[in-house]
């Protein structure tokens, strides 16, 4: 009877199945049905290109050599860089002590960039955050100095320019004005005395997951840095526009064209093309280094940016689609891999010149949805080489 009833469920699963992908249109039928869809007005003369994962075959294209606002589909080139140049199991440690000298704090930091700016994000995330390391630092230097704050050095290394701004201005409240002095990593351990607390990210694969699944601007810039100072160039945004030039050299993609002024898309100045994205994302699904890239981004209705998307807007698309997703004033993107029956097309779609506003935006990826919604459809083969493995 179990076996009855299991076989039952996936032959409706397999019918199920079949009918969506009945309902997909074949890629021959694809460009008229697309430039149909993409004449929206929602969508306002949007860049496009469909391509054939397997093959590589250009599908379907629009404006895509037009340079365009990437919004945060940007994060994609800071993934790849973190996966060419960071190592995925490594983790960042952050650590207080008491100095040797009297009156004095001691940072030993590596430039974690999952240190939280925000007391209830990182409680609710799990996360250290830098209030947490300011009270503790403070209080163990009040203790030690009979409750006095006064004429007090913090030597550190290993922390970002802005966390450093941070705790000052979470001492300065407090009234607590240290004299900050950043020094060489080998001068802080000789000056460390005895320990206050420390704290250990997770590892940057867990890190570079939750930065695409959410889209973390914070995150995405301090990976970018990382990954640029580990590339050899400066800890800044000209570093990190020549290691992404870098990094789609060796792929094999031109990036002549490419302008980049951040590594989270926050700009409004950063350009890229479809054309590029698109042979980013198709030179790296199938290789093992950028395996993380494509476990990590948002899933159709399901997860991340994602979760609320496509569920009544293509309804049949759900599942079937892993993204970046990517928002500006006026501008709305989306970057990733569609599963279509037998294939699985890589698309980017950069709609950067529709009108400001929630409902333009709302409207456009409406429009996006409908659009994939067109080809999304599950893969059969696997649907039914799952079924006839159970007993």
């Amino acid at each position: 009877m179990r076996q009855k009833t299991v076989l039952l469920i996936f032959t409706l699963i397999i019918s199920l199945n079949v009918n969506s992908a009945n309902a997909a249109i074949s890629p021959l039928s694809i460009p008229e049905v697309f430039n149909k869809l993409l004449k929206v007005p929602a969508l306002s003369n949007p860049s496009m290109i469909l391509l054939d994962e397997t093959t590589g075959e250009v599908v379907y294209e629009r404006n895509s050599n037009s340079l365009r606002k990437p919004a945060s589909v940007m994060k994609l080139l800071s993934a790849t860089a973190t996966l060419e140049y960071l190592d995925p199991l490594s983790r960042f440690e952050t650590k207080l002590f008491l100095g040797l000298q009297p009156k004095s704090l001691v940072i030993q930091g590596s430039y974690d960039p999952w240190i939280s700016l925000d007391s209830v994000v990182a409680k609710k995330m799990h996360r250290t955050s830098l209030p947490y390391l300011a009270y503790k630092a403070m209080t163990a230097i009040k203790t030690a100095n009979h409750g006095s704050l006064r004429n007090i050095t913090v030597t550190y290394s290993g922390i970002y320019s802005q966390d450093v701004s941070n705790l000052k201005a979470y001492w300065n409240k407090r009234g607590f004005r240290p004299t900050m002095k950043a020094a060489a990593t080998a001068t802080v351990i000789a000056a460390e005395g005895s320990p206050i607390t420390s704290s250990q990210s997770p590892t940057i694969s867990e890190i570079l997951d939750f930065t695409l699944l959410w889209s973390d601007n914070v995150l995405a810039e301090r990976l970018a840095r990382l990954s640029s100072r580990a590339a050899g160039y400066s800890f800044d945004d000209l570093g990190v526009s020549l290691t992404f030039a870098e990094v789609l050299s060796r792929l094999g993609i031109d990036s002549t064209n490419l302008v980049i002024i951040d590594a989270s898309g926050l700009s409004k100045e950063n350009r890229v093309t479809a054309q590029i994205i698109g042979q980013l994302l198709l030179k790296t699904r199938k290789d093992p280094k950028f395996a993380l890239l494509y476990k990590s981004l948002p899933v159709s209705g399901i997860s991340g940016t994602l979760k609320e998307r496509f569920i009544t807007t293509a309804p049949s698309a759900v599942g079937l689609i892993h993204a970046k997703t990517g928002t500006l004033n006026g501008t709305v993107t989306l970057a990733g891999y569609v599963e279509s029956t037998d294939r699985e097309y890589v698309f980017v779609t950069l709609a950067d010149e529709i009108p400001n506003g929630i409902r333009a935006e709302d409207r456009a990826r409406a429009a996006i949805d409908r659009l994939l919604g067109r080809i999304a459809a599950p893969n059969i083969e696997a649907q039914i080489s799952v079924a006839t493995e159970l007993p």
